[in-house]
């Protein structure tokens, strides 16, 4: 074991960051460029795309929970949640390869079905993702002492993330998205191979207590009825949340150029669609990488991280109501995606440490997997059911109106919410 690891410094958070980084990495690319590559290399329609996009999470579904519960009971290649990153980290990578590459794909394997084989790279994209971003944050709970320990373990997790996400958008904007793309493939094969072997994992309680500085608290049985009223608010979010990342571009094609047919656009539009998309996104994470680790820590601290939460929920639901009555060009848009962006730094952070200590660990990986079923099963109703209300609305801005919604929902009821520091 290193010893950054036994101190548990906060180069080993830095360390133990990086699987996990590499997955949001890969879920970036899949943001930024796969409504737009679909829409503007393969001129799929806006309900199209939204089959796209539910193809995943129709696979996630399960395979989060499978892979989880799976996790908890193995012990091979030297780690329980090793070998998943290592085999979703680099099925990930291929799999944005596969992106610019899918009308070639089709041919090759003569399948004459471009929406078939976009399904079929989505899907496996979207199951590598799953099959390593569960162990990639379970092990950040397998390693780290509950309390103040694990919640700066996914405040770095964020912090150190959402960097590298504001970097995707930050390459697609400056140097286009077909060079984010293939740059970023080889950035998420590399931080999920290397740092996985230079982290320990342990086999049980007993060896983990017994290799660590810190105290470790006792074990807890998993608390239902909290973990419950968490999976439903947090549902309530990533509903409003996907909704942006997947029909963003008709919006910003509206208002940019008055068109909301992708293939009327020519190749010049195309890309500055692409940019306006690539900027937005890169303000949304900037914001969520510089909160987490030293500003929204220390609240946590004084107020806990429920009430922290919440407030910033609010505050990402005030975002997307400003958008919704001022967002009418790219410039409001991405001030507004500053105040987005509060919301956003605990999004992917605050509700998996407070997840981690409502339940019984040593099933934490099909706690995670269960807790996914908040994230796709909402990815779902928003590609199946929202893609023909959006195509046949006269005006995109219903959008964000369904974001609005969803995340003022979401702040309610996370009120409902208590981490069990509380109980």
């Amino acid at each position: 074991m290193l010893q950054i690891q036994k101190k548990l410094s906060n180069l080993f958070y830095v360390l133990l960051s990086l699987p996990a980084t590499a997955m949001g990495f890969a879920l970036s690319i899949q943001i930024a460029v796969l409504s737009w590559i679909l829409s503007t290399k393969y001129n799929l329609d806006i309900h199209e795309v939204g089959i796209v996009w539910a193809a995943g999470p129709i696979a996630g579904i399960l395979g989060q929970v499978i892979i989880g519960f799976i996790s908890d009971k193995v012990w091979f290649w030297g780690g329980r949640r090793r070998p998943f990153v290592l085999i979703g980290g680099t099925l990930a990578a291929l799999m944005v390869i596969a992106l610019p590459n899918i009308d070639k794909i089709n041919n090759f394997l003569g399948i004459g079905n471009l929406m078939a084989v976009a399904i079929i790279v989505a899907v496996t994209l979207d199951m590598a993702i799953n099959i390593s971003f569960n162990p990639t944050r379970s092990v950040i709970a397998d390693v780290t002492p509950e309390g103040t320990p694990r919640t700066k373990g996914y405040t770095w997790m964020q912090t150190i993330s959402g960097f590298f996400g504001v970097l995707a958008y930050v390459v697609g904007a400056i140097f286009g998205n077909y060079f984010l793309i293939y740059s970023g493939a080889v950035i998420v094969l590399l931080f999920s191979v290397i740092p996985i072997f230079f982290i320990k994992e342990y086999k049980n309680e007993k060896e983990k207590n017994a290799s660590s500085d810190i105290p470790i608290p006792a074990k807890t049985k998993a608390n239902w009825n909290q973990l419950l009223k968490l999976y439903f608010a947090h549902s309530f979010t990533w509903l409003g949340v996907q909704t942006m990342f997947v029909f963003i571009f008709v919006y910003i094609c509206q208002f940019q150029f008055n068109i909301t047919d992708m293939s009327l656009l020519n190749n010049a539009q195309k890309n500055e669609v692409g940019k306006i998309i690539a900027i937005a996104f890169a303000i949304l994470n900037t914001v969520g990488f510089i909160l987490p680790a030293p500003i929204l820590e220390p609240i946590t601290e004084k107020i806990g991280r429920v009430k922290t939460h919440m407030l910033c929920i609010a505050i990402m639901a005030l975002g997307y109501w400003g958008i919704v009555l001022f967002g009418n060009s790219s410039v409001m848009l991405y001030i507004l995606m500053v105040i987005i962006g509060v919301g956003w730094a605990v999004v992917v952070s605050l509700p998996f440490a407070i997840m981690s200590e409502l339940v019984d660990k040593s099933r934490m990986g099909l706690f995670m997997g269960i807790f996914n079923l908040s994230i796709v099963i909402p990815q779902l109703i928003v590609s199946l059911f929202l893609g023909n209300i959006i195509q046949n609305a006269d005006s995109k801005t219903i959008i964000f109106i369904i974001s609005a919604v969803s995340l003022s929902i979401s702040a309610v009821l996370w009120l409902l919410v208590r981490e069990r520091r509380e109980n």
